[in-house]
Order: C-alpha cells, then structure tokens, then sequence
C-alpha cells in the first residue's frame, strides 16, 4: 500500500530519540522529507544525519513562544513546502499528586501543553487543504497513569483541544489526530520501569496486563504514526488512535 507520503513534508518535534524519532524515522522510509526538532542541538543534529537526504535538525524548544513559526519557516526554507506536523513532547517527571512542586507543573504546562497548543494553531495557520496535525498523546487520556499524575493531569485535556480542533479545521480540509501509546520499549518507559527498584518485574508484570503480552517497539509506534499522517488516512479526523497492543479496556 502506498501511503502518498512520498516529497510530502513534516515537522515532528521531540524528534532526536523516543516515539517522535520512530515517527520521523517512519515517515522517511515512506519518502517524506522531515524537520526534527528537539531542545538538544547535538541529538537533533546528529539524528538528522543518521537519517540522511530529506531531513534536517533544528534546537528548538517547546515552551518557546517562537518555536511554532520557526519550524514551519524551516520546512519552507529547506523544502518548499509544509504538510503536517506531529507534536511529541518529552514526559513530564513522575510522581504522585502530593510530590509535584508548582515549579514542575508550570514547566510541563508550558512544554506539553501550551507549546503543543501553539504549534497546533500556527499549523492550522500555515497548512493547505489535505494537511494533518498530529499529537502524540498518552493511554493515560483514558486511564491514569499511576505515579504519572502531572501527565495524567495534562494529556487528557491535549486530547480535548485536539477534538475541539478538528471539528475546527475540518471544513479547512485539515485534519487533527492523535497518537495514545501504551507501552513502548523506549528509555522513557524503562526509566519508569527502573523507579520500581526492579525492572524485570515491573516490565513483566505490564507486559502480563497487555493482550499481546508485550511491550510495542518503536518501530510498531512510528509505522502507526506514519499511516495517521499520510493521505492514505484521509478520512480520518477527530480520532485517538491507541498503539498499546489492546491495553485499553475499552472500545
């Protein structure tokens, strides 16, 4: 199957490691050309170069005003154009309602939440009929997380403005999408795996509340991503796709 991804271009941020460098990765093995963006110059730059022809790194932070518009300008500077953008951020720390400071939720708040929020909106601004905007979410927009209460607090509502979009931009010819990973063999879910004190277990005992009994790879993630992001998803709009090998108890 043909996704039509092929000269199409993107902007995925939080792209030099983790499920936004799958989704890179994904998007250029199907002919996309991609901008990755990540507060890490030196990652950034050298996942860009792994990468090779087709995509180029730029340090960009996610709670910066600016961000938003400088992508966008360097997808049309590198690559003439811009079809979507995929909006990954890192997690924000672990811990349970009584343990995050004021401090860690204003960082996440404006990292995870506001600047997905703006680069959403400068998308809407910027994109033809036909361009997509995906966010990649959490399983916790359906059920908390336990020890993720910053995250469980915030992705729910990114969802909720992500629907609130595509009823927005859909008589644009724009869609908006989203992307609720369960549990990804990334560093992200082995370091919460680590704060057991015995990673062996705790990933055994996830992997025993999943249908497929198993942790998603990257790669599984990124092919999903690819496919909401491409022409091939045309009719898709306003949804919450789970990647969590049938994790969610629910339809």
């Amino acid at each position: 199957m043909d996704l039509g991804l092929k000269d199409r271009v993107y902007v995925v941020t939080g792209a030099s490691r983790g499920l936004g460098n799958a989704s890179a990765r994904a998007l250029v093995a199907e002919g996309a050309k991609v901008v990755l963006a990540s507060r890490d110059e030196k990652a950034v730059t050298g996942a860009a170069a792994e990468l090779g022809a087709g995509t180029v790194g730029v340090a960009a932070d996610n709670a910066d005003p600016a961000t938003p518009e400088r992508l966008i300008a360097a997808a049309r500077t590198h690559f003439g154009r811009f079809d979507g953008v995929l909006v990954s951020v890192g997690g924000p720390p672990p811990g349970w309602a009584a343990d995050n400071t004021d401090e860690q939720w204003q960082a996440a708040f404006d990292a995870v939440y506001l600047g997905a929020v703006r680069m959403a909106r400068a998308a809407a601004a910027a994109l033809p009929d036909g361009g997509v905007i995906g966010f990649v979410l959490s399983g916790s927009v359906h059920e908390p997380i336990p020890g993720l209460t910053i995250s469980n607090g915030l992705r729910p509502g990114l969802a909720g403005f992500a629907k609130s979009l595509a009823n927005d931009l859909g008589p644009s010819g724009i869609r908006v999408v989203g992307l609720l990973p369960g549990r990804i063999d990334t560093d992200r879910v082995r370091e919460l795996d680590a704060l057991s004190g015995d990673p062996s277990a705790a990933r055994a005992a996830s992997e025993s509340r999943v249908p497929l009994r198993r942790y998603g790879t990257p790669e599984e993630f990124g092919n999903a991503a690819a496919f909401l992001l491409s022409p091939a998803a045309s009719y898709l709009t306003g949804v919450m796709l789970p990647v969590d090998g049938g994790a969610r108890h629910g339809f």
